[in-house]
C-alpha cells in the first residue's frame, strides 16, 4: 500500500544518514554561538561592559572533561583588555559583553568562536570547545570622568576646598570590585597633603575640590586618573579603577589668617581689649570636625592671660583683640598660627585647624584705676568722705558677668569701716572717697586694686569686681595713729582735771568719764567706731604703761609729745 511504501522510504533515509555521520537523535550538534550562564549577578549593577570598554577580569579555562588549559589565577594577575573590538577570541568578546562588576559567568565557546581548526600548539587542540569561568572585576572607558557622590554634608559650610589648600582627610580605598587596598583609619591618622599641586593622583586632586569640612564623599577614579597601566605595588593592579570613601576632617590655606565670628556682642561695649590687657575667658576648643580637645568649663575655671604678648598661641593672641566684656566669639585658627605640623599632645593632631568658642568674662590693664560711675548724688552735697572717716554703707558685689558674690543686704546692718585703715580692698576704699551721705555709685575695681591674682574666698583670681555702693552715713575721723584728738589746745593742767577725786591717780572709770565729758562738750572727738567704749579702753591701756590699773602723772603723755619723742603711745 501507499502507507507501507512511505514507511520503508523513511527507514532507508535514516539508515543513510547514519552512514553519512549525521547527528543521532538527542544530540544537538555543533554550537552556533556562545552559551552564557549568568550564575551570579550582583544585586546592584551600576554599569555593564559595552563594546569598546576596558575591562579587568579573572578566569579559569577548561575543556569539556574539566582539564584546565589556562588560568589568570595561576599567573597571579588579572587580565585587562578592551572588549568587543577583536582583541579577544570572538567567543570571549561576546561572552563578556553586558557583564556587571562582580558578576560571574560560565561561558561555553564553540571552536569556530575560539581557536578553530588550528588550535594553539601544545595547549589547545584543533576544534576544541572551551569552557570559561569568569568574574568581572573592573569596567571603564577612556571617555569616563570622575564619579563623585556626596554621602553627607554639614548644614553649615562657609568655605570649600580649593587648589593650594592643605587638607586632612580619612579614607577607605577599594578596587571597583570592593577589594580594599588602603585605609587611613587602619593607620590611626588622617592623610595630610596639599590639593592641586601634584602630590596626589589626578583623580583625588579633582575629587577633593569643593568639599566642606565634615563632608563625606564617594569618589570613583578611572585608571587614567589614578595609577594607569603600571598600577601601584602589589595592591593596585594595572588599569584599575579606584573607589575612595572620603571624610574631610579639616583644611586651610597657608595664606589664611584668623577667622572671627561674633556670636553675641553686648549692646553696651564701652571698651575693647587691646595688647597688654589681661583677659579672663571661658572656652571650648574643638577640631574642625567637632571633636572637643579642651574646655575651661570642664575645669570650672577661666583661662587667664595677657593678650598680644606671646603667652598664648599667635592665633588666639590675635583672636582676642577687640573683644568686649561678656562677648561670645568664635575664633578659627589655622595650624601655622596654632600648633603647626607637630600638633600638641595626643588631642591636637599635626596641621590641625582649631576652633575656639570663647566667652569673655572680663579684662583689665595693670594700669587701670578704679572706674567710678555716679548713679545718684544728693543736692547740696558739701561734706564728702576722706581717709580716716568712719562710714556706713550698703553694697552689692558681683563679677562682670553678673555672678553675685556678696551683699551687705544679707546682714542686719550696713557695712562699717574706717577709710584709709586698710580694712577694705584698695579699690573699694578709693571708690568710697569724696562721697556724700545718700550718694550711690557703681565701682569697677581691677584685680590689682582688689583681690589680686590669688583671689579670695568666693572671688576668682584676677577677677574684675563690680560694686554697687550707697553711702548711708559718715563721721569725721582722726589722723592715723590717734584714738582721740582735741579740737583746740588741750588743758594746761590735763592730769589735775582728769583726776576727778584728786587722789593723785586716775583709774579707768575716771579716765572714761573725763573723755566722754570732753566729747560731749565738743572739746575733742574719739576715733569713729561702732563701739566707743572699746576705743576709750584702748586709750586707757596705752596710758597705763605698767598695766597696774591706774595712770600716774609720769605715765600720762599727749600723742603729740610722744611723736616728738618717737614713742608711739596714746593721748
Amino acid at each position: 500500500t501507499a502507507a507501507g511504501s512511505r514507511c520503508l522510504l523513511l527507514l532507508f533515509l535514516l539508515l543513510l544518514l547514519g552512514v553519512l555521520g549525521a547527528p543521532a537523535l538527542g544530540d544537538p550538534g555543533p554550537l552556533e554561538d556562545v552559551v552564557i550562564d549568568r550564575y551570579y549577578i550582583p544585586k546592584i549593577c551600576l554599569r555593564e561592559a559595552q563594546m569598546g570598554d576596558f575591562i579587568r577580569y579573572h578566569y579559569n579555562g577548561t575543556f569539556k572533561d574539566g582539564k584546565k588549559f589556562d588560568s589568570s589565577y595561576d599567573r597571579g594577575a588579572t587580565v585587562a583588555g578592551v572588549v568587543g573590538v577583536g582583541r579577544l577570541i570572538t567567543g570571549m568578546d561576546r561572552g563578556l559583553q553586558g557583564m556587571c562588576v562582580n558578576e560571574r559567568r560560565h561561558l561555553i565557546v564553540p571552536p569556530h568562536l575560539g581557536y578553530g581548526s588550528i588550535g594553539v600548539a601544545g595547549l589547545i587542540p584543533p576544534d576544541a570547545t572551551l569552557y570559561f569561568d569568569v568574574v568581572m572585576l573592573d569596567i571603564w572607558n577612556k571617555n569616563d570622568k570622575l564619579q563623585i557622590t556626596t554621602l553627607s554634608k554639614p548644614e553649615r559650610c562657609n568655605r570649600t576646598v580649593e587648589n593650594s589648600d592643605f587638607v586632612r582627610y580619612h579614607y577607605n580605598g577599594t578596587l571597583l570590585d570592593g577589594t580594599p587596598f588602603d585605609s587611613s583609619y587602619s593607620k590611626g591618622s588622617t592623610y595630610d597633603t596639599y590639593v592641586g599641586t601634584g602630590w596626589l593622583i589626578k583623580g583625588m586632586d579633582q575629587g577633593l575640590l569643593g568639599m566642606c569640612a565634615g563632608e563625606k564623599r564617594s569618589i570613583i577614579i578611572p585608571p587614567f586618573l589614578a595609577y594607569g597601566e603600571k598600577g601601584y605595588g602589589t595592591v593596585i593592579p594595572p588599569q584599575a579603577s579606584l573607589v575612595f570613601s572620603v571624610l574631610l576632617v579639616d583644611f586651610h590655606n597657608p595664606k589664611d589668617g584668623v577667622f572671627l565670628e561674633h556670636l553675641e556682642v553686648p549692646e553696651s561695649c564701652k571698651r575693647r581689649a587691646v595688647t597688654g590687657d589681661f583677659v579672663r575667658y571661658h572656652y571650648n576648643g574643638t577640631l574642625m570636625d567637632g571633636t572637643l580637645f579642651d574646655s575651661s568649663y570642664s575645669r570650672n575655671q577661666t583661662y587667664n592671660t595677657y593678650i598680644g604678648k606671646g603667652y598664648i598661641i599667635p592665633g588666639m593672641d590675635q583672636g582676642l583683640q577687640g573683644v568686649c566684656m561678656g562677648e561670645h566669639r568664635r575664633v578659627v585658627i589655622p595650624p601655622h598660627l596654632a600648633y603647626g605640623e607637630n600638633g600638641a599632645g595626643d588631642k591636637i593632631p599635626g596641621s590641625a585647624v582649631l576652633i575656639f568658642d570663647v566667652h569673655v568674662i572680663d579684662f583689665h590693664n595693670p594700669e587701670d584705676p578704679v572706674e567710678i560711675e555716679t548713679v545718684f548724688r544728693p543736692e547740696g552735697c558739701n561734706v564728702t568722705t576722706r581717709n580716716r572717716d568712719f562710714v556706713r554703707y550698703h553694697y552689692n558685689c558681683s563679677l562682670l558677668d553678673g555672678t553675685r558674690l556678696f551683699s551687705s543686704h544679707d546682714y542686719e546692718k550696713p557695712q562699717e569701716v574706717t577709710l584709709g585703715a586698710n580694712k577694705v580692698i584698695e579699690g573699694l576704699n578709693s571708690g568710697l572717697l569724696d562721697m556724700c551721705a545718700g550718694e550711690r555709685r557703681v565701682l569697677i575695681v581691677p584685680p590689682h586694686l582688689g583681690h589680686g591674682e590669688s583671689g579670695a574666698r568666693g572671688v576668682p583670681g584676677s577677677a574684675v569686681l563690680r560694686f554697687e555702693v550707697e553711702l548711708i552715713s559718715m563721721e569725721e575721723g582722726v589722723p592715723e595713729g590717734y584714738l582721740f584728738i582735741w579740737h583746740g589746745e588741750p588743758p594746761a593742767s590735763l592730769y589735775e582735771q582728769m583726776d576727778l577725786n584728786k587722789d593723785g591717780e586716775i583709774p579707768a572709770d575716771e579716765f572714761s568719764t573725763f573723755i566722754k565729758t570732753q566729747v560731749a562738750e565738743g572739746k575733742g572727738r574719739l576715733m569713729p567706731s561702732s563701739d566707743p567704749e572699746t576705743v576709750i579702753a584702748d586709750m586707757f591701756r596705752n596710758q597705763d604703761r605698767n598695766q597696774d590699773g591706774k595712770i600716774t602723772p609720769d605715765e600720762l603723755k599727749l600723742k603729740s609729745d610722744e611723736d616728738k619723742e618717737k614713742i608711739h603711745e596714746e593721748l
